[in-house]
């Protein structure tokens, strides 16, 4: 009796199976995710360590598709770990259907941007803020009593429903992809799906710059004497435009990305200019 996943992948002349799906789901990417982390790119490698087997099998005949398959995947990435082999299963079956020549490879990079925001919204609270605090709570009350299994409960609290959400994800998510790009081509939405996909991508990447970019310029303008209140520069930027220093900063970064200067020269000139701003007092 063959699984509903494999049905589905011969439904639609797909080369992969179940058992390739949890495979992915545990592979050396899927689990190495924080080993390989890095500034400029986050989850690329790991990304593309976990897709690895199941591009080559789709792309067996194909050895161009595949290396060009690769490289799309080492494309910026980041997502709570634990969702990644989900993203993993909607890429498979999109990646089928660009072995296919039936869907364009931009299409991958749109909908993996997308994902990133809203899942790792959900991902972070639930097993960052949630699971894992309940996990310690218990692991630490079990050893302040003595109890030698503390730390295997916390273990098992934590990473029981961590790989049920594994492998649950990769074979869900290789479904959705399926039956979400079927329907979407039935009904012509395909192309006012990756519009909104693109949208959401440019959104999460401006709640990004916001959040993650700090850029400050606390120089003082007006004079103490005469009592009003001193206004620094960043005062009167935010009044303009709140983030408008973080948003130049990406775009400026964005440009030099596009003139290939290197990422880590990026960020060794960012810290020299950072310590020496704050040096003289024209960045906080």
């Amino acid at each position: 009796m063959t699984s509903n996943v494999e049905t589905k992948q011969n439904a639609y002349g797909g080369a992969l199976t179940k058992s390739d799906l949890l495979h992915m789901a545990t592979n050396i990417g899927a689990l190495g995710t924080e080993y390989s982390w890095n500034y400029p790119r986050q989850m690329h490698i790991s990304f593309a360590l976990m897709m690895n087997p199941l591009l080559k099998k789709i792309y067996k005949d194909d050895p161009e598709g595949y290396k060009s398959a690769l490289s799309r995947h080492m494309e910026f990435f980041n997502v709570t770990p634990q969702l990644q082999p989900f993203v993993g299963g909607i890429v498979a079956s999109m990646e089928e259907r660009v072995a296919k020549g039936e869907l364009e490879p931009a299409a991958i990079s749109s909908v993996k941007a997308a994902l990133m925001g809203p899942l790792s919204g959900i991902g972070d609270s639930v097993f960052l803020s949630c699971i894992r605090v309940i996990a310690v709570a218990v692991g630490i009350s079990l050893m302040t009593m003595g109890n030698p299994l503390g730390p295997i409960v916390y273990f098992l609290i934590y990473n029981v429903p961590a790989f049920l959400v594994r492998f649950f994800g990769a074979t869900k998510g290789y479904e959705l992809g399926f039956s979400f790009l079927e329907q979407a081509e039935e009904s012509g939405l395909m192309s006012k799906v990756l519009y909104a996909a693109g949208i959401v991508g440019i959104m999460v990447i401006g709640a990004m710059t916001v959040s993650l970019v700090s850029v400050t310029i606390p120089i003082q303008i007006g004079a103490s004497v005469t009592g009003d209140s001193v206004q620094t520069v960043q005062d009167i930027l935010n009044s303009i435009l709140p983030g408008i220093l973080p948003l130049c900063a990406l775009g400026i970064y964005y440009w030099l990305l596009k003139k290939n200067v290197s990422p880590m020269l990026m960020i060794l000139v960012t810290m020299i200019l950072g310590v020496v701003g704050v040096y003289f007092g024209f960045l906080a």
